[in-house]
């Protein structure tokens, strides 16, 4: 079997007969507002198929090999790690992560402890504090600006949405 060919995208949307992986940015940008909706839409419809099958042939994989995958850890004296797994001239490379998480009121009530005895919080926890934007927004002026100096304001990742109005076509 050889390597993917990158996904053929000539067939989104049909009628205009592009290859859109082919077109550049300023090619994509000048096409007509009719052509600009129904490549979204299309885009928009293929990604979440891709999705849903990418998630159902994850599934059969974890079907096929996750047991065995496990077990190899297991034996191995890990829960969490990689395993490698044949299933004929197929090798199957499987990752179990470990995620951890911590219980934020005991871990809050474990840093009033190290600050009541002294000791610097840092050497045991990562602290990072954060405003909730909702909250400062609702502050009086006069709290707000105490604030003001340490709140950095930047832009995020615009969104753009299209819908195209039929009747001024």
């Amino acid at each position: 079997m050889s390597n993917p060919t990158p996904y053929d995208l000539s067939v989104l949307p049909a009628e205009l007969g592009l290859n859109l992986a082919e077109l550049s940015v300023s090619q994509l940008a000048k096409l007509a507002p009719e052509h600009k909706c129904a490549i979204d839409a299309h885009l928009d419809a293929a990604q979440a198929t891709l999705k849903k099958t990418r998630t159902k042939f994850d599934a059969a994989l974890e079907q096929c090999y996750g047991e065995q995958a496990r077990t190899a850890l297991r034996e191995s004296g890990r829960d969490f790690g990689t395993a490698h797994v044949n299933d004929g001239p197929l090798r199957v490379k499987f990752e179990q992560p470990k995620k951890v998480s911590w219980d934020q009121k005991q871990l809050g009530e474990i840093a009033q402890r190290i600050v009541a005895s002294g000791e610097p919080i840092e050497s045991y926890l990562d602290v990072k504090l954060s405003v909730p934007e909702s909250k400062y927004t609702n502050w009086p002026p006069v709290l707000q600006q105490q604030f003001a100096g340490a709140r950095t304001v930047e832009p995020g990742k615009a969104a753009i949405t299209l819908t195209f109005d039929w009747t001024d076509a």
